[in-house]
């Protein structure tokens, strides 16, 4: 992928993150019980200035682009590297995530969700231990056969070059996602060889080929007139969930692909923080400042999928649904191979691979079904955002925040697993 390092600082207050102890049989996790467990949750309070940046810069036609933004000054309770026990990494964890969205504790069961990426993270494997041990989740490892690294023709031995740039990140941000939503699901990590369409496709292909029924596209491109062509060749697969992340550049950017694709269940981008209410949580729309929150918009190029119903875009609408995006309410991630170990980021990379993880909680689709219209059976089974824009725009709903469907969100946030299935 051709990622080009983007530095552009933002600041805010945050207040994140509180919870009760319970006890625990894990002697190395984060959380004094296993996150896996979905009463467990942190007992910690962050209050603190956070600055980030994005990784990579807006994509274009031709290149892809990562949709991920990393925090500068997170404050790491833990040794920058491996495991510590009785010690919570900044960021939210799997209990938090399973908290705000009302997931099963151990989601995933007999299913298979696969990972798209650029290039060859040498150390996922090792970096997904070690995330999974400090919560406390199920060990998912080659030996175990629970997770499988292979290239976009399917061979674990011969990989595509080391990643470059950020990349590294990417991948554990998406990986660690993934398994915080859907603990004992098994995990494919199919790496491809650059960020071109003709790369990204065929890993997307021969993710399916290996059986996963979830694909978690954390990448997005500008939108061009061959989209639909290239829905045909790598992103129209009955019956598999194709999740893919509406973007970082708000709405002024436009609208990105494949989330764009009517074969794609589009993500929206959310700013997640604990609240006092019933639900434990709040949500609005993920607008930092101009240039930067969730994508959403009106496809040029694809056409309207019959399931959407919303009236002043004539073609495909971005997004369907939504999920923890803003890096200042971020998530913990762990990366050894670029970065220092424990990090906290943002993005519609990390919404991403939870919409996927939740999906695989909810079972798998029935076959020559369309995942992405399932949310628009059930939108009472989902958290209604209603407050927050990515920008200004006419028709407004498809920048702003709205009772019911809108761009920014979808229709909303997991409430359970109920908007996920047929």
């Amino acid at each position: 992928m051709d990622i080009k390092p983007l530095i552009r600082g933002r600041a805010l207050w945050a207040v994140v993150g509180a919870g009760t102890v319970a006890a625990t049989a894990f002697s190395v996790t984060a959380e004094a019980a296993p996150a896996h467990a979905a009463a467990a949750h942190a007992a910690r309070t962050w209050h603190r200035w956070h600055q980030w940046h994005q990784l990579c810069a807006a994509p274009g036609t031709d290149q892809a682009s990562c949709d991920v933004l990393q925090v500068d000054d997170a404050a790491e309770p833990v040794a920058a590297f491996g495991v510590t026990a009785n010690a919570a990494p900044s960021g939210y964890g799997p209990a938090d995530l399973i908290s705000a969205y009302d997931l099963p504790a151990n989601g995933g069961s007999g299913q298979t969700i696969a990972v798209i990426d650029a290039d060859d993270d040498p150390n996922a494997a090792g970096d997904l231990n070690t995330y999974r041990q400090q919560y406390g989740l199920p060990a998912c490892t080659t030996s175990n056969g629970c997770f499988k690294k292979v290239s976009s023709s399917g061979s674990s031995t011969s990989l595509p070059p080391k990643a470059s740039a950020n990349q590294g990140a990417e991948d554990s941000l998406d990986l660690d996602m993934v398994s915080a939503v859907a603990p004992d699901a098994h995990i494919i990590l199919v790496e491809a060889s650059g960020g071109g369409v003709s790369n990204m496709g065929p890993a997307v292909n021969e993710a399916v080929k290996l059986g996963a029924k979830f694909v978690s596209n954390s990448y997005i491109w500008k939108e061009s007139s061959s989209d639909p062509t290239y829905d045909k060749d790598y992103y129209d697969h009955p019956g598999v969930v194709m999740a893919a992340g509406s973007g970082d550049w708000d709405y002024s950017w436009g609208v990105g692909y494949p989330s764009s694709s009517p074969y794609a269940t589009s993500v929206g981008g959310t700013s997640l923080v604990k609240a006092s209410n019933s639900r434990g949580w709040t949500e609005t729309v993920w607008n930092t400042k101009a240039g930067e929150g969730t994508g959403s918009g009106c496809s040029a190029y694809e056409s309207k999928p019959s399931w959407q119903k919303d009236s002043g875009c004539a073609k495909r609408t971005e997004a369907d649904v939504a999920a923890v995006a803003d890096p200042g309410h971020g998530v913990a991630v762990y990366d050894s191979y670029q970065e220092k170990g424990w990090g906290v980021y943002g993005g519609t990379s990390a919404a991403t691979p939870v919409i996927a993880g939740v999906y695989a909680d909810a079972g798998t689709p029935p076959s020559g079904s369309n995942p992405a219209s399932f949310p628009y059976a059930n939108p009472g089974a989902l958290n209604d955002v209603t407050s927050g824009n990515d920008g200004s725009c006419s028709p407004s709903y498809l920048c702003t925040a709205q009772k019911g469907y809108d761009g920014p969100t979808g229709l909303g946030t997991p409430n359970g697993t109920g908007a996920f299935h047929s």
